[in-house]
């Protein structure tokens, strides 16, 4: 899914397979926000190469994140239940020094509609926690609704944290989709 802007989403091609292993093994800060309360182990690269490698070469469960065609993250989607149509949808920059340029929102943006577009679905779900503000803020000016919070399931650094759960409907994304999007800092 290209599009005329500086944020693209696509799959990945056959030969990227190093350069994306590199990308999400070079700088692992993205792991502090990704759910870092879960273990974390860096895959090698045949298990990259069979699991998102592969789903990202397929293209329809998860897609690259191109920032003026250069590959930074990833956006991705799973089913809570498939059998009710429940999904969910996830976003990660994997270099940080591309944090903080509004490329997740607008990756978003392009995810979240072709989601709509191409599958059987009512409603697009984004789980995050508390300890990640950046995501929570992110929702948000999509226009997510915060659903639930669940308090003080998250435990991480000797902390307890909140598990937050946003949503938007189909109807809701069509009628405010892009109206927030300001050009890119670069």
């Amino acid at each position: 899914m290209e599009v005329n802007s500086k944020v693209a989403l696509r799959p990945a091609r056959e030969n990227e397979l190093q350069s994306l292993y590199q990308l999400i093994t070079a700088d692992p800060h993205w792991t502090d926000f990704n759910g870092p309360y879960f273990p974390y182990q860096t895959p090698s690269i045949e298990e990259f190469g069979f699991d998102l490698f592969a789903r990202l070469r397929e293209g329809e469960s998860a897609q690259l994140i191109t920032y003026e065609g250069q590959p930074v993250g990833t956006v991705s989607y799973y089913w809570e239940c498939e059998a009710t149509h429940w999904l969910e949808m996830g976003v990660i920059i994997y270099d940080s020094t591309f944090w903080h340029r509004g490329i997740a929102p607008r990756a978003l943006t392009q995810w979240i509609t072709y989601l709509f577009d191409h599958l059987d679905i009512a409603r697009v779900g984004l789980t995050t926690w508390s300890g990640n503000h950046r995501m929570m803020g992110c929702a948000e000016k999509l226009g997510m609704r915060q659903e639930a919070r669940l308090r003080k399931v998250r435990f991480y650094n000797q902390k307890y944290y909140d598990s937050v759960k946003y949503g938007i409907l189909k109807e809701e994304w069509f009628s405010t989709a892009n109206q927030w999007l300001e050009p890119l800092s670069t």
